[in-house]
């Protein structure tokens, strides 16, 4: 009897938790609310499971508790009871993958009018790739990295001279337009996370990975890796600056293209070589 109380209890604190819990999701600034509404569909099912066991398992204690004289019936099998079962079972998980699916088929899906950037993951910083006045990213290529040449850009492929290369870690975005962002890694595993945009994904090293979101709302937001990549995975942090078109434009004038870092940088060699 004391044990069903105490189950009782714990459901009744899981709710009253949630429900009063001041952690909460960060305010959306994308296009993805799909995603948000198919984790509180999640969340709701699953919760419902939960309530629905955990009380089912309190009444059984509590009416077919031990009493003086009473006798435990057998009952080997119940098709009736699996069959409900497996009906209710099935149901429930076609609630819970179908809309996931739906989601995964637009999140892969990416807008042909869509922003090409590359967000380049190293231990332990971010760094970025947008194309210049030809709309194009060169090939690059992880053979191609020296001290003049961080993000790896094949120096033989004439669309990536006019690239805006950015060490910095600060990504300025447009807001309104859709963005795919191509996610390579120079040494290990990482993954670019950005909580208000609730989109993410891995970098793998050896393959570019992709995804996409529409930023919907202008501020500055941080961007973490959220894959353990080594002593300084706490310290992998970015900033993506959300703004007006023409303050994007602005920006992004102001960057340095690809072959003005390449020169840039063998200055600063020549120099150091010199002293």
């Amino acid at each position: 009897m004391s044990i069903a109380i105490v189950m009782v209890l714990v459901v009744a604190g899981s709710i009253l938790f949630h429900v009063l819990s001041p952690w909460r999701a960060t305010p959306i600034a994308s296009n993805w609310g799909f995603i948000d509404d198919t984790m509180g569909l999640t969340f709701l099912l699953t919760g419902a499971g939960f309530v629905a066991v955990i009380l089912f398992m309190a009444y059984c204690l509590y009416r077919f508790r031990h009493q003086p004289g009473r006798r435990a019936a057998y009952e080997p099998e119940n098709q009736k009871l699996e069959a409900w079962l497996g009906i209710v079972t099935t149901i429930a998980v076609v609630i819970l993958l179908a809309p996931g699916l739906l989601v995964w088929g637009q999140f892969i899906t990416v807008p042909k009018d869509a922003l090409e950037i590359e967000a380049v993951g190293a231990q332990w910083n971010w760094s970025f790739r947008l194309p210049g006045a030809d709309h194009q990213l060169g090939s690059s290529d992880v053979r191609y990295i020296d001290t003049t040449n961080a993000l790896g850009v094949s120096p033989a492929d004439p669309k990536g001279r006019d690239d805006r290369v950015i060490t910095s870690g600060e990504l300025h975005l447009p807001i309104g337009k859709p963005v795919k962002v191509l996610l390579r890694s120079i040494d290990v595993l990482h993954d670019f996370y950005v909580p208000e945009i609730r989109a993410k994904m891995d970098l793998v090293p050896g393959i570019v990975t992709y995804f996409w979101f529409t930023p919907t709302k202008i501020g500055e937001y941080e961007i973490l890796c959220v894959a353990y990549c080594g002593i300084g995975h706490p310290q992998m942090r970015g900033k993506m600056i959300i703004e007006s078109e023409a303050g994007f434009e602005a920006w992004q004038s102001a960057q340095q293209t690809f072959e003005q870092s390449r020169k840039s940088a063998a200055s600063q060699d020549k120099r150091a070589s010199a002293q």
